[in-house]
């Protein structure tokens, strides 16, 4: 199939295919003398799993590293989005019983609890979390996981969240100085002790999770929050950290 009988049969603009042609996330099996491109049936199998992804929110880069790999198992990954949708499908018919109780309670035509109102509303996703078992593996993420899960049942999670909010503070406080400093080594020691209680951080992956703070904007923007330049002067201090303390 050509791109434009592509685009026409899936629904995504002959623009799109382009792109996904110049990143490497698509390329046709054929290009004709005159330079059209040809679809064959895998490209086409190719471009549904990239379309289950981006349904399941994943960005493009992820897709690539996954569909891409000398290990993926096509049939799996059906498999594995076939009970990912399945989850999205009820969170959204949940909301959808929110949504409606609500109307009937606006209307006056039923009482609804405070409980009821938030029913189906679940921010416990860490959009983090796909990118992290890249960069590290599972293992580490697994037991990350585990942690955290400790420390919400054991009803810890909000002091936990104040305590991180007050050390941002303290390095926002010193985020001036000299990131191989004692007061910012100090501050940053502290960093890297309190992520140990809620994952196992090798010294590399503690480096590593630095730099991820500068290089994707989500982490700029929330830890920026606390003072301009504050994941810049972390990504320095946890650099200096590691390589100090490896050596």
């Amino acid at each position: 199939m050509k791109v434009k009988e592509v685009a026409d049969l899936v629904g995504i603009s002959v623009r799109t295919l382009h792109h996904y042609d110049a990143i490497g996330l698509l390329v046709p099996d054929h290009t004709t003398e005159a330079g059209y491109r040809v679809y064959s049936p895998a490209n086409l199998e190719r471009l549904q799993q990239i379309l289950f992804f981006r349904e399941l929110g994943f960005p493009l880069k992820d897709i690539q590293a996954i569909v891409t790999r000398p290990t993926f198992d096509r049939l799996k990954a059906l498999e594995q989005h076939q009970q990912m949708l399945r989850a999205k499908r009820h969170h959204l018919d949940e909301l959808l019983q929110t949504v409606a109780r609500t109307i009937q309670h606006a209307k006056g035509e039923i009482e609804m609890s405070t409980a009821e109102q938030f029913k189906g509303f679940d921010f416990s996703h860490n959009p983090y979390e796909q990118e992290a078992r890249q960069r590290w593996g599972d293992e580490v993420v697994d037991a990350s996981n585990a942690k955290l899960k400790a420390v919400t049942e054991q009803g810890k999670m909000q002091a936990l969240q104040d305590e991180m909010n007050a050390l941002y503070r303290d390095l926002a406080a010193v985020r001036h100085s000299d990131p191989a400093s004692e007061a910012a080594q100090a501050a940053i020691g502290r960093w890297y002790l309190l992520l140990q209680r809620m994952g196992n951080y090798s010294l590399d992956a503690f480096k590593g999770l630095g730099q991820m703070y500068v290089d994707d904007v989500r982490f700029t923007q929330n830890i920026d929050q606390f003072g301009e330049g504050l994941a810049v002067f972390m990504r320095d201090a946890m650099a200096v950290y590691a390589d100090h303390h490896s050596s």
